[in-house]
């Protein structure tokens, strides 16, 4: 789906031609001349915009109709998305594949046609994309690693003993360049916490000015309000040989909290 938002917003805000906005948006000219002939005619909308309003909802205004509905689709039976989103949130190990199957058999007991799992998952991600807003943040290069554990664990079996052996995995981000590190570790105890941090500085070359860390317990020994922390000391003295700082990230309250090494503001 094209942005129809920011086309909207570049053709009459900026005053770009056609061409220039079918070259941004990597579009054909007349793709864009169509669209903009077709908000013009539109009697429900109009520029300037209102305020939050999707690209979703501009196409279903301007064509009159959902962009995941059109008239080769409409003897298919239209997935729940938003229940189906809110189940994916809230419910741990929610599969697409499994809410799938229960969309088929509903379908099935209806009599209705239902979509194959491929454009059944094509569709939910463009309902996501329009639908769900997103919070951007202006990663600056070089400035921040983000580390934490993954939440998945793996399994390592000897061949020869049958034992098994619990791999967690330690994944460290650069948000700016989305480089990442990850290391499966068999202990995720302290030592061997602080040893990966030092691997993933190695791995990338370099030291951040700041390392924001989750409330894992290898980094937070206390939070009792999820606003000033208690840093472990071991870690909080490796960030004072290593760092300027060390950032807590506050999940909720969607911010992080940055702390000198040694645990205060």
């Amino acid at each position: 789906m094209l942005d129809y938002k920011s086309i909207i917003i570049k053709r009459y805000a900026l005053g770009l031609s056609y061409k220039e906005l079918a070259e941004e948006f990597s579009a054909s000219k007349s793709g864009i001349n169509d669209f903009i002939r077709a908000f013009e005619r539109c009697e429900k909308l109009s520029y300037p915009l209102p305020e939050g309003i999707t690209n979703y909802a501009i196409y279903e205004l301007v064509y009159g109709h959902d962009p995941g509905t059109n008239r080769r689709n409409d003897s298919y039976e239209q997935p729940d998305f938003p229940t189906i989103f809110k189940q994916m949130n809230e419910r741990k190990n929610m599969t697409l594949v499994y809410l799938w199957s229960r969309y088929q058999k509903d379908c099935i007991a209806k009599a209705a046609k239902p979509y194959q799992y491929r454009q059944f998952c094509e569709l939910y991600g463009r309902w996501c994309r329009e639908n769900c807003e997103t919070l951007h943040i202006q990663a600056v290069i070089g400035q921040k690693m983000e580390v934490d554990f993954a939440g998945k664990t793996f399994e390592l079996i000897d061949k020869l003993t049958g034992e098994i052996t619990t791999i967690v995995v330690f994944v460290a981000v650069l948000p700016y360049s989305q480089y990442i590190y990850a290391e499966g570790m068999v202990s995720s105890c302290e030592p061997q916490w602080i040893e990966v941090n030092n691997h993933a500085l190695a791995y990338f070359g370099g030291v951040p000015t700041i390392v924001v860390c989750d409330n894992c317990k290898q980094a937070v020994s206390a939070n009792k309000d999820w606003i000033d922390p208690d840093l472990n000391k071991d870690y909080a003295a490796w960030a004072d040989h290593n760092l300027n700082f060390l950032s807590f990230l506050t999940l909720n309250a969607n911010c992080s909290h940055h702390l000198s090494p040694s645990g205060s503001s």
